[in-house]
């Protein structure tokens, strides 16, 4: 579909009695087939929540880079009609780049709740470049899922807030979690499932 930063993708997950739509975008260097994205798009049709998985102007027009935020905002903007069409609350969400997205623009477009997968608090090795203004800025109940070495910002980092905030124990920053870890990647994947149909949950 068309955005005023190109043309976007949407794939519908759907639930047959959905109650919410949650509609999660991908970093700034992978696609939708994240594992994270996969695992909620199988998991949570079955609570009642239909998922969007959405792909970016720039993903779809096959560049290897990310744009500009604000070009990620424009492009976010241009889908989020199509997102609220069933009729449903919206859950704005994304990994990485894509949760930025999420937070920057959840007030002004309406958003039930925020969903952060893996949300880059900081470049790496840069503690002090904070984007913490942008998850406390979201003005709507939001969820944080975050591994616990992830190098873009640790859940220990994490300022306190008005947001909840799941640990992936080991996980880095895609959740990945080593083999000396004494906890498997499919378990590591079901904390972050776990967690968010929990938390959608919990939403009014």
């Amino acid at each position: 579909m068309g955005t005023d930063a190109g043309d976007a993708r949407i794939t519908w997950h759907p639930a047959k009695k959905a109650r919410l739509v949650v509609a999660v975008s991908h970093g700034a260097g992978g696609g939708i087939g994240a594992r994270d994205l996969q695992a909620l798009a199988q998991a949570l049709p079955a609570h009642g929540v239909t998922v969007a998985l959405v792909e970016q102007p720039w993903r779809v027009a096959g560049k290897k880079v990310a744009p500009a935020p604000k070009t990620l905002d424009v492009g976010w903007r241009g889908l989020w009609p199509a997102l609220t069409a069933p009729g449903l609350p919206v859950v704005s969400g994304g990994r990485s780049a894509g949760a930025r997205v999420a937070c920057r623009t959840a007030a002004e477009l309406g958003a039930h709740a925020v969903l952060a997968l893996s949300f880059p608090l900081h470049p790496p090795g840069k503690p002090e470049k904070s984007r913490a203004d942008e998850l406390l800025g979201s003005g709507v109940p939001t969820l944080v899922v975050q591994g616990g070495n992830d190098p873009f910002g640790k859940p220990a980092e994490f300022p306190d807030g008005g947001f909840d905030l799941v640990e992936v124990p080991y996980g880095d920053h895609g959740f990945a979690v080593p083999k000396r870890a004494p906890l498997d990647q499919g378990e590591a994947v079901a904390i972050v499932t776990d967690a968010v149909v929990k938390w959608v949950g919990s939403l009014g």
